[in-house]
């Protein structure tokens, strides 16, 4: 019989354990498991006549202050988040069979972290930041093309400046769930939570 690896807090008391230092041994796991985008996660919103809405993002950086992602501020989600201040995030990563949730209020990334970022990206992933008009209607494929080739030649010979409207958000945690799979559907569940950033995490063990 195959003795299961531990799971967070197994040796540990509660209250003793730092979520963000067990997402990164699950995240660094992912990355050498996981066939696509292990970094992909779930990112749950809210509009203005409080309907949820869904969708999936690629994590791009995070620490103790929380876990960052980039957008167009004038989609959907960019309207909703600044609208309402508050995000949800699921990680899934079925080759390793565990899930973390990820809950708290958002922020916007500082235009140099922002700047630093999107000058990191391909140019061509530059140039769709500008020519992409997200979440609003689109006549064609043509019609993208179109803008997607306008926006090249006026930077054909120079660098591509990051879009006022492009950026990134900081979802700070107030909660984050840990999740595995285990036989009969007797999973494990831990999940730490704090009121405010500067308070210290409690643990809580949950029923499947």
């Amino acid at each position: 019989m195959t003795e299961r690896p531990p799971h967070p807090a197994d040796d540990d008391a509660p209250g003793t354990q730092d979520p963000i230092e067990i997402f990164e041994r699950w995240f660094k796991e992912a990355h050498t498991s996981e066939p696509n985008d292990p970094n992909a996660m779930a990112l749950a919103s809210v509009d203005a006549d409080g309907m949820p809405n869904v969708r999936m993002v690629l994590l791009k950086g995070y620490d103790h202050n929380g876990f960052v992602f980039y957008t167009n501020y004038e989609s959907a989600k960019g309207q909703e988040l600044l609208g309402q201040g508050k995000a949800a995030l699921c990680f899934h990563w079925k080759s390793l069979r565990r899930q973390v949730r990820v809950r708290g209020p958002v922020q916007q990334v500082t235009a140099e972290e922002a700047d630093a970022y999107f000058a990191s990206r391909p140019k061509d992933s530059q140039i769709g930041a500008w020519a992409s008009q997200q979440s609003r209607a689109l006549e064609g494929r043509w019609a993208l093309e179109a803008a997607v080739a306008q926006v090249a030649a006026r930077y054909a010979l120079s660098k591509v400046p990051r879009p006022p409207h492009w950026s990134g958000f900081r979802v700070m945690p107030f909660e984050i769930e840990f999740w595995r799979d285990r036989p009969f559907r007797l999973h494990e569940r831990l999940v730490f939570r704090r009121p405010g950033l500067l308070d210290p995490w409690t643990t809580l063990r949950l029923y499947p």
